[in-house]
């Protein structure tokens, strides 16, 4: 049905008999307002039949139907909402109803603030026996938009207060595996490999996490995801990350290719500032990329690196340059 046709199918609030009653209240605009908005006639007479009911604080079947149209409306109304919340706990109205109805606004809402908060206050009170149908509601939004805060927020909150961490891992290397781009999947599993009670935390996950990892640095060193991924593997613990064979043939690997190795430099730069010692092996790697040679030779290679990534990273020239001022010799 068009909306043509489903404003010609609309019934004016005033001439149906359940709303005799009820005085509506217009909109205090002052009297003299600067820039009036131009309200199409059914919102307007929507808004000022529900100012009535919220201000005479009628939790009727009557006010919940009229809160379902000024949704429809406006889905972004905040006051609509909470007050839909005060009628809904008051009439005892199938929440189950209500994630239905919520779901169809969101197909076309899907970044509104008011939905998701609704949304959460819903599955708060329905708990546990909604974990399934909110991770699912959540797919379904992130499939169509795979970087949705909103969405992967509300999954976090429902992973947290309500549980379902089961295939929440196997559901992340799904999301990589269609697109190991997606940093939005990067942090979801970083989320379930911290927050899991049943993975057993970021020390056991470690080795297998870092080959995981690695493997898809070396598919894409231009992606700065697991690079990003990487250093929180080793979060708080840099003697761990310095002394680690697989990240230094790694690193080996990437600089060698002598292409796609800005974040690999900007990672081995950290790494050198904070007492990581490069072997002559590396040193061969990183001496051939510099640009030029300084007379005398630059001995200090985080100075080196510095100088390598003014070069190749030109966005953020100034960036390095102020690194390189602050080296310590």
């Amino acid at each position: 049905m068009s909306s043509d046709e489903e404003e010609e199918e609309r019934i004016p609030i005033s001439e149906r008999k359940e709303w005799l009653d009820v005085k509506p209240i217009p909109q205090d605009e002052g009297l003299n307002p600067v820039v009036p908005i131009a309200y199409r006639d059914d919102f307007r007479e929507t808004m000022d039949y529900f100012r009535a009911v919220y201000l005479s604080d009628e939790r009727s079947p009557r006010s919940f139907y009229l809160t379902t149209e000024a949704i429809h409306f406006n889905p972004g109304n905040y006051t609509v909402w909470h007050f839909r919340r005060l009628v809904l706990e008051s009439l005892g109205v199938n929440l189950h109803d209500e994630l239905n109805f919520i779901e169809s606004i969101a197909k076309v809402n899907s970044k509104n603030y008011q939905i998701w908060h609704h949304r959460r206050w819903v599955a708060e009170k329905l708990g546990t026996e909604v974990v399934k149908a909110e991770l699912d509601f959540t797919k379904k939004i992130l499939f169509l938009d795979a970087k949705n805060y909103h969405a992967w927020s509300h999954r976090q909150w429902v992973l947290q207060a309500l549980g379902g961490w089961e295939d929440e891992l196997d559901y992340c290397q799904k999301l990589l595996e269609e697109d190991i781009f997606n940093n939005s999947a990067w942090n979801q599993r970083y989320f379930v490999v911290t927050r899991s009670p049943i993975l057993g935390g970021l020390e056991v996950m470690r080795e297998s996490e870092v080959k995981y990892t690695v493997d898809a640095i070396l598919s894409n060193p231009e992606n700065e995801s697991p690079w990003r991924y990487l250093r929180g593997l080793y979060k708080g613990d840099t003697s761990s990350f310095i002394q680690d064979p697989e990240i230094s043939s790694m690193f080996l690997k990437v600089l060698k290719t002598k292409n796609n190795y800005v974040f690999a430099l900007s990672l081995l730069l950290d790494l050198v500032c904070h007492g990581f010692e490069l072997n002559e092996e590396f040193k061969e790697a990183v001496e051939p990329l510099r640009p030029s040679q300084p007379d005398p030779p630059e001995s200090n290679f985080a100075i080196i690196i510095c100088s390598v990534l003014e070069t190749i990273d030109p966005l953020r020239s100034n960036y390095w340059t102020w690194r390189k001022s602050n080296v310590t010799s």
